[in-house]
Order: structure tokens, then sequence, then C-alpha cells
């Protein structure tokens, strides 16, 4: 009797520590915005930033969104080399040059990125970009995405050769 009872008491004490290290755990990811995402640059889709410029327009691609925050990564390419006028976002922004070599300016400041090559720009600095043709650069911002243009968006004129 006394072997049964030791045994209960066990298992009784057991499960209650189990259950208090459980709640110590995090929940697993079960909501839409916390589900693993893969994507291969060749199946993603791609969307016209300045319609406008017809083919010769940059494209961008959104590679996931955050449902809470609305911070954003995304993917940029070019078919033509473009200047990119002066504008400014009003999140926090990062850019990452995958393939090509870039020329971004902010504050009197010009700097070349190429591939491999990242560079940060605080919430509302106004900049701009020299983009090559063919290139990739991946960006992220901490909150949503948007382009506020200072002289207004790039037009043929922007497209350089």
């Amino acid at each position: 009797m006394k072997a049964k009872l030791s045994v209960w008491v066990f298992l009784a004490v057991a499960i209650v520590a189990l259950t208090q290290a459980r709640a110590q755990w995090p929940e697993p990811a079960n909501t839409a915005g916390d589900v693993p995402i893969f994507k291969n640059l060749s199946d993603l889709k791609w969307d016209k930033i300045l319609p406008d410029l017809g083919e010769s327009s940059p494209e961008i691609c959104f590679l996931r969104i955050d449902p809470k925050t609305q911070a954003t990564a995304l993917l940029i390419r070019t078919s033509k080399a473009i200047h990119v006028r002066k504008h400014w976002h009003t999140a926090n922004e990062s850019h990452t040059m995958i393939s090509g070599k870039a020329v971004l300016a902010c504050e009197g400041k010009r700097v070349e990125l190429s591939p491999g090559g990242f560079n940060y720009m605080p919430a509302k600095m106004i900049h701009e970009a020299w983009l090559p043709a063919n290139s990739l650069t991946f960006i992220t911002v901490d909150s949503a995405w948007d382009v506020n243009w200072v002289e207004g968006p790039p037009t043929d004129a922007d497209l350089t050769k």
C-alpha cells in the first residue's frame, strides 16, 4: 500500500512540475504573421513602381509585411539605369545591394554601394539614388512602406544609358 501511495505522489508531483514548466514555454506561433516564408527569386510577383515609364520602370516585390507593425521587406530591380529623384520615407530604411553598383546620396554625401553593400537611412531623411541596369536591391523599413517625392517621381529624363 505504501508503494502504491508513493507512486501516486510521484506522479502528482511530476504532473504539477510539468504543468509549471509548460507555463514558462512560449506558445507556438500560430498567427498568419508568424509562419515561415520561403520564396525563390524566379517565383516572385513583380509590380511596376512607375507605370508611366512602361517597360523601363523599376519593379518592386513585397516579400513580407508584418501584420502588427507593417514593417516591410521588399526587393527592387531595374531593367534600365535610373536616377531615383530625391525622396523620403516615413519609416527608417535600409538598403542591401544584391547585384549592381548603386550610388546613394544624402546630406551632401555620395557613396557607391557594391554587391553586399549596406546602408541605413533614418526616417524622413531626404535621399536619392542612381541605380544601374539589371540591379537588385533588398530593402527593409520598420513600418509601412511609402515614398514621398521631393521634386516629383522619376521621368523618362531620369533614365540613363
